[in-house]
Parts: C-alpha cells; sequence; structure tokens
C-alpha cells in the first residue's frame, strides 16, 4: 500500500521538478536516503532487523513527503535535520510504525521551520519560459546544497523569490488588496503559475489512491471543505480583497495534505465520522493561520494539531455499539 502512494506521487514529482530544477531532484534523493539510513540506524540500536521493517517503504514515503514540503533548494544540514527528526523522533522513539503520534514527516517539517525560518523561507521560482529569471548552474545550485553558501556571482536576493503564499501575506500586510496583489504576473488562474500543474498532477495521484481504495474520500472531502468554505465566505464579505478558494486550495501544500498528508492511517482519526472531523479541523486552522497567523502556509501546523485532537475524536465518534479502550 505504502509503495503505491509513492508511486501516486511519481507524476507530480516530475513536474515539480520541470518547473523548479534540480533542487526537487535533490530533496528527494537526500530525504529518502537520510530517512531510510536513520530508520536502519534506530532498529539496529533497539537490536532490531533492519531489512524486513525497511522493506514496508514507510520511510521512503517520509522521506518523499518532506521532499515535497521542503523549500527546493536547501542546505544539506537542514534537510537531514529534518529527517532525523521525522524518523528519530516522532516515528521511532514512539515504537515505530503504527505507534507514532503525530505525522512523521509533519514533525520534521515544523521542526527545521522554526529552527531555520532564513532557509526555509527561500525559494527559487519556477520556471515560466516567458518570465526570465536567473537559473544557476546544476554545479552551482548542487555547492549551495552541499555548503548553503551561492558561488560568486549569485546572491540570495538575485536567485530567491517568495511563493504565491509569502506574496500574498505581505501584499495585504500592506494594505494591498487581493485584486492587486494577483495582477503579477507570477499568478495563474487560481494561485501561482507552476503551482498550479503541481497541484494539479497532486490532485490526480490523490484520485489514483481514492480509485484503487487505498485511502477513503472523508479526509480529503473535508480538509479541502475546512479550506473552501471559511475562504469563500471570507472573500464573498469583502469583494475583491483576500483570496478567494480557489487561491487556497491551489496554493502551498493544500491538495499535498488533504491527499497524502493527513490520510496517514496511524496519526488520523479511525471512523469515518471522525475523519470527517478531523480532516475538518485541518483545513480550518491551516486557512486561518493563513489568514492571521505569522506564517504563510499552516497545513503542517494544522495537521500536527489535529494529531494532538485524534483520541478525543475517536472517542466521540465510535459506532453505536462499539466498546470504548480503558
Amino acid at each position: 500500500m505504502i509503495r503505491e502512494v509513492c508511486l501516486a506521487l511519481v507524476p507530480a514529482a516530475i513536474v515539480y521538478t520541470y518547473f523548479f530544477g534540480w533542487g526537487v531532484v535533490f530533496n528527494v534523493a537526500i530525504c529518502i536516503s537520510a530517512c531510510v539510513a536513520f530508520e536502519a540506524l534506530a532498529l539496529t540500536l533497539k537490536q532490531q532487523a533492519p531489512l524486513p521493517v525497511l522493506a514496508d517503504y514507510s520511510a521512503c514515503l517520509t522521506g518523499l513527503l518532506l521532499a515535497f514540503a521542503l523549500p527546493t533548494y536547501l542546505p544539506i544540514y537542514v534537510t537531514l535535520t529534518a529527517c532525523a527528526f521525522a524518523i528519530l523522533v516522532a516515528k521511532q522513539a514512539y515504537g515505530g510504525i503504527g505507534f507514532n503520534l503525530f505525522n512523521p514527516a509533519m514533525v520534521g517539517y515544523c521542526a527545521v521551520m522554526v529552527s531555520f525560518p532564513i532557509e526555509m523561507s527561500t525559494w527559487l521560482p519556477p520556471f515560466l519560459g516567458d518570465i526570465d529569471y536567473v537559473r544557476p548552474a546544476f554545479t552551482d545550485q548542487l555547492l549551495y546544497v552541499l555548503t548553503g553558501d551561492w558561488p560568486a556571482p549569485y546572491t540570495l536576493d538575485a536567485v530567491s523569490q517568495a511563493t504565491p503564499l509569502d506574496r500574498v501575506k505581505s501584499g495585504l500586510h500592506a494594505s494591498e488588496i487581493f485584486i492587486e496583489i494577483r495582477t503579477n504576473p507570477v499568478f495563474g488562474d487560481f494561485g501561482g503559475r507552476g503551482w498550479e500543474w503541481i497541484g494539479n498532477f497532486i490532485a490526480l495521484g490523490g484520485g489514483y489512491l481514492l480509485y484503487r481504495g487505498l485511502i477513503s474520500w472523508h479526509i480529503p472531502v473535508s480538509v479541502l471543505a475546512g479550506v473552501v468554505i471559511p475562504a469563500t465566505l471570507h472573500s464573498l464579505l469583502v469583494s475583491g480583497a483576500v483570496p478567494g478558494a480557489g487561491f487556497h486550495v491551489f496554493s502551498g501544500a493544500t491538495l499535498l495534505g488533504a491527499f497524502f498528508i493527513a490520510t496517514d492511517p496511524v496519526s488520523a482519526a479511525s471512523h469515518p465520522r471522525g475523519r470527517l472531523v478531523y480532516g475538518f479541523g485541518i483545513g480550518l486552522i491551516a486557512w486561518s493561520i493563513r489568514t492571521w497567523g505569522g506564517y504563510p502556509d499552516g497545513i503542517a501546523f494544522a495537521v500536527l494539531l489535529m494529531n494532538t485532537a485524534v483520541p478525543l475524536i475517536d472517542r466521540f465518534s465510535k459506532p453505536e455499539g462499539t466498546a470504548h479502550a480503558a
């Protein structure tokens, strides 16, 4: 099952690489390798045979989700820190797969988000063809990943660009309205150009998981409803001043969170009614953080906050006649 979830992300990873370049490949290679290595280390220290556990692909999936969530160019020490927190702290410290209370990938992401705020806010712009951006050569990109410094003549300001969520948050803070902000050529029909295509292919992969019965519809639909409903009401109240539902759905990690992160069977709610509450809470919290919080995106924090509520949700959402656990 986990292997199929990984495969469902491959088309989105290819599109992601097309728009953002080699940094995506670096992230995928480093994150998957590091997560597998940390898993093997933890199992060896616990005197367990690593190979049978590694064969379940869960460490690979954690690494792949981290690769999607992290900025496309990140110094390797930040990436390794995220992987270490995800596997050693969030997963193996709780007993391994099936025992983790929190989504491992999101623990790793949040750990580096609060520890390395500058590095985590550095994104290279997507390749759009009609917009001329500085695109460092492959060797210069690799050097930055390995050392954390851009070689001359490149500088951080010259090669980096704010994400669509960053642009909207800073613009609204500067008293601009959304209609003005989205006139920038980096915006597309709903979200940022390039980002929309990545979101489309993530949704396509999520549709495959639904078709195969690997996930149920409850969490993806409720996560999207938790974003769409308040965003729509807010945009109707202040027409044109704030982004609507389309922008929120196709920006940041909304679709990735709805189909691939929130649906983690271990840390999510267990019963259909509870999954609806769990997913809607994630969407609502993420939208609230984007609207009033200090971070441009809020999916990771929303997932972890709702992870803490899962025991309570499960307690009150069990079908009638099901015995409560002691």
